[in-house]
């Protein structure tokens, strides 16, 4: 459910909700006192007809025009209906201030717009866009819709902007390749890149989670509406723990009982490995020679779509530099920077006050400003990049990102659970056992949660003390840090593995390990919590085995035949501080977040069947290397 205000931790009763739909009323009323609405049918180059609602600011006229800000979505640009008005306007309160033109679209085959959708819709237009009458695809759909608001609406100064948070960012990112010559600035915000990374695979390891969100992105059954068709395909999960829930599932082939007629959950299945059905569906080969300006944003915290926002990024800056790209990452979840909450919380740690707010009124406005009102020559005073230091609760600016840097520090992953800067011979190893029939839970809070992706979206920054003492679980740590050591950039990661199976995961989990005197912040959601000896998740990710070498051609391992498996783990920008441990952490399973892994090479895990699911003992061998980038 949406909330206008952001999503309070519970549902507003007696006079809290009183007042609540007061604010609502309220602020419903602030934007019709100020907008018209207007509804349209745009026709694209194909004959669809896409629906698109623009707010007009009521003053607009021949002397006193405006820009076009304009998001696309598949997911809805309700309320529907010439007399039903939104709450609040564009990505931000600073802009809904500063006088736009508000546009929103539903993409072709989704809600009140026609044809048909496909989940990342392939770019297939290429240059061709001016010519050729057959080809679309969402750089099209946007063409199109840009040179038709262009013709039919008043009052406009011939600017137009896109933004979008999630799938939406996905849309703006897509509609800015081949772009139409009054398209100046965008901002992809949490933008989807490439699925076989990010939301439903993590390294091409299923993520199970999103199981539950299948009916959401399937296709619609009929033509047009208001509404919300899949809610009769909603998954009822019941009363049971999140984890329990997943637990007695089994095996993914069982969700075939949930979702048969889902035509998503089916591709999926059929295209396990990343064929041609994916790849069509990666935007980055497709991010070159950008002419609009491009601010991309995202959450350090955000366990959905943080690959896409840092790849898209460097995609820009390496392939598009005519889009002057600008990157910002704060301390937030998803979509956290578009909601101020005060405080600035991500699970228990807190990161300072009115965050979200500093951004949208320093970064967002006045990029937006100087693209579709002002000067427009890129002379913006802007910082090319503005990340959040998660370990200092801190802003810094660099001049592009990964920050230049000639200093790497490497740590080996010894046999008595140190990290050592130097290599140890002769080389030992460590074992686990890795039984599916008992993963190592995810989170602590999908012990105890209902599948509700509550603990989704907090377990990225999570104490991951409840793992550390586990069996199935190696973990590495240093001494007390003499001073602050800074991490900025992707940790690489080179794992010395061998495994009685024919197939495994390798999850690792970069963690900061707060000192026994660490004192507790006010603002804790949970007054039991302790931050002594805390063991903060700075960064985590998994490798599926069959991948190691190629994501096209999954391979199985040499039972007991020592192996390389390496990963990169997403950027950070982080700072242990001086006391405090850096702490290394590698499993085999992280569930329900990943699926788990037969541990029996299969040609489609989707497919395995309980038989297959079997323990293996895995060994990690002590010339296995962490390596991060290190900044002053």
């Amino acid at each position: 459910m949406n909330y206008p205000f952001g999503r309070p931790a519970t549902l507003p009763t007696g006079s809290t909700l009183f007042l609540w739909l007061i604010s609502f009323v309220s602020a419903v009323g602030q934007v019709r006192e100020h907008y018209q609405k207007f509804e349209y049918q745009i026709p694209m180059r194909d004959g669809v007809m896409l629906y698109t609602a623009v707010y007009v600011p009521r003053d607009a006229s021949a002397t006193k025009v405006y820009p076009f800000l304009m998001q696309r979505t598949c997911f809805g640009s309700m309320p529907y209906g010439p007399d039903q008005y939104k709450v609040a306007l564009g990505p931000s309160p600073a802009l809904q201030g500063d006088g736009y033109m508000f546009v929103y679209q539903d993409v072709r085959g989704r809600w009140a717009s026609e044809g048909q959708w496909t989940n990342m819709t392939p770019m297939v237009s290429g240059l061709k866009i001016n010519t050729n009458r057959t080809l679309v695809d969402e750089s099209t759909d946007t063409y199109d819709s840009i040179d038709w608001l262009l013709r039919h609406v008043r009052f406009h100064n011939d600017r137009v902007g896109l933004w979008g948070m999630s799938y939406a960012g996905f849309y703006a990112i897509a509609g800015s390749v081949n772009a139409h010559p009054a398209l100046k600035a965008s901002s992809p915000q949490a933008p989807i890149a490439d699925f076989f990374r990010e939301d439903i695979h993590h390294n091409g390891a299923f993520t199970q989670l999103a199981l539950l969100a299948y009916p959401l992105f399937d296709k619609r059954p009929t033509g047009p509406t208001t509404k919300p068709w899949f809610l009769k395909d909603w998954i009822q999960t019941g009363k049971q723990t999140e984890y329990g829930w997943h637990i007695k599932l089994g095996p993914m082939a069982n969700a075939q009982s949930y979702l048969a007629q889902n035509v998503f959950w089916q591709q999926t299945v059929e295209h396990p490995n990343y064929d041609t059905f994916w790849q069509q569906r990666n935007i980055l080969p497709h991010l070159q020679n950008i002419r609009p300006a491009t601010l991309v944003v995202g959450g350090w915290f955000d366990a959905e779509d943080l690959y896409g926002t840092l790849s898209i990024y460097k995609t820009l800056a390496k392939n598009s530099s005519a889009s002057r790209p600008m990157l910002v990452m704060g301390p937030f979840g998803h979509r956290g920077w578009s909601e101020e909450t005060g405080h600035t919380l991500h699970n228990d740690l807190y990161f300072g006050d009115s965050l979200a707010t500093y951004y949208q009124q320093t970064i967002e406005a006045p990029f937006f400003h100087h693209y579709l009102k002002g000067a427009g020559d890129g002379k913006t005073g802007l910082p090319n990049v503005c990340l959040f230091d998660t370990g200092l609760k801190t802003w810094r600016t660099f001049s592009t990102w990964p920050a230049p840097t000639n200093h790497r520090l490497r740590w080996y992953l010894t046999s008595n659970g140190q990290l050592s800067p130097q290599a140890v011979t002769p080389v030992r190893f460590r074992e686990y056992v890795s039984d599916p029939a008992h993963p190592v839970p995810y989170s602590e809070a999908t012990l105890t949660t209902e599948p509700d992706f509550s603990a989704l979206f907090s377990y990225i920054s999570a104490d991951q003390r409840f793992t550390s003492k586990r069996p199935d679980v190696l973990t590495f740590q240093t001494d007390p840090l003499p001073e602050n050591l800074t991490v900025g950039g992707e940790t690489q990661v080179r794992l010395k593995v061998s495994t009685t199976g024919t197939d495994a995961d390798w999850v690792v989990k970069l963690i900061d390990v707060y000192p026994p005197d660490e004192p507790n912040h006010p603002y804790l959601p949970n007054p039991k919590t302790q931050l002594a000896n805390y063991q903060q998740l700075v960064r985590a990710d998994v490798m599926r085995g069959r991948f190691r070498n190629s994501f096209e051609k999954p391979e199985p391992f040499t039972p007991n035949q020592i192996t390389e498996v390496a990963l990169q783990l997403p950027d950070v920008l982080h700072t242990f501080k001086k006391g405090h441990r850096v702490m290394i952490q590698v499993q085999s399973s992280w569930f329900p977040l990943i699926d788990r892994n037969p541990q029996t090479f299969v040609e489609n895990s989707y497919k395995a069947i309980q038989a297959d699911f079997k323990p293996a003992r895995h060994r990690l061998y002590s010339d296995s290397i962490i390596e991060v980038a290190t900044l002053p």
